[in-house]
């Protein structure tokens, strides 16, 4: 599958996050999730991000995908500043250039495999004959070209997280941000997903940005930060 250059301003980046804060109102007091984060992505690139729950890790991945505000800074994706764009300005761009998967695959079980990684596509206006034959090659290419007709409930944890996988690259998107992956699965068939999406990043080009607890999965594909009181550090 061939992907198409970016259409974004001219940024080497995928994910360029410059010292954001996030703080919520508890009452009279505010409280600090995180503070003057800074965080570049570059094409291709994986990063894990790592640390204790309750570190705000799904927050910040929230932020990158555009699904929460940050309270200053600003976060650009493939040059443009999303936090600028109106609600449904940013779904549309949300679809074109980022793909999400979840610990919990959040398919929909009244629909097939193909029809569930058919949903992006569709929702950007590709013909529902265009949608198909992309879905196909998509799981395909994540190894489900035998199930393409079965639903979510007939299929096994790691099949089912193999679908969610293809349902966030099907639009061939620039980053795809994963909140625990593999949290859901047993060691055998983590050890698969993350396999995979080793393999579809050298072969597609789409960096990753991941949360996980999983260390050995964190470490064996790329740069690690662990998010830590407010702050991102570095893993040596």
């Amino acid at each position: 599958m061939s992907k198409e250059p970016s259409t974004m301003a001219d940024s080497p980046l995928v994910i360029d996050c410059r010292q954001v804060t996030r703080t919520y109102s508890e009452g009279p007091e505010k409280l600090t999730i995180f503070s003057d984060i800074s965080l570049e992505v570059a094409p291709g690139e994986t990063v894990a991000i790592v640390g204790s729950s309750g570190a705000g890790k799904t927050t910040l991945l929230n932020l990158l995908g555009g699904l929460d505000k940050p309270s200053s800074g600003q976060i650009s994706i493939c040059g443009k500043d999303i936090h600028r764009l109106s609600e449904a300005g940013r779904a549309r761009f949300r679809n074109r250039y980022l793909g999400f998967v979840y610990q919990f695959h959040h398919l929909l079980p009244e629909f097939s495999a193909l029809e569930n990684v058919m949903m992006p596509c569709v929702l950007g206006g590709m013909s529902i004959t265009d949608a198909r034959k992309k879905a196909d090659t998509m799981l395909s290419r994540v190894g489900l070209a035998e199930r393409l007709a079965h639903k979510p409930g007939e299929l096994s944890g790691g099949e089912r997280q193999r679908v969610a996988i293809a349902r966030a690259l099907v639009n061939e998107p620039d980053c795809v941000l994963m909140d625990e992956p593999t949290g859901n699965l047993d060691e055998h068939t983590g050890e698969g997903v993350r396999s995979l999406i080793e393999s579809l990043r050298d072969q597609l080009g789409i960096a990753f940005v991941m949360v996980t607890h999983d260390m050995k999965m964190a470490r064996s594909l790329g740069r690690v930060l662990r998010l830590e009181q407010g702050r991102l550090i570095q893993e040596v």
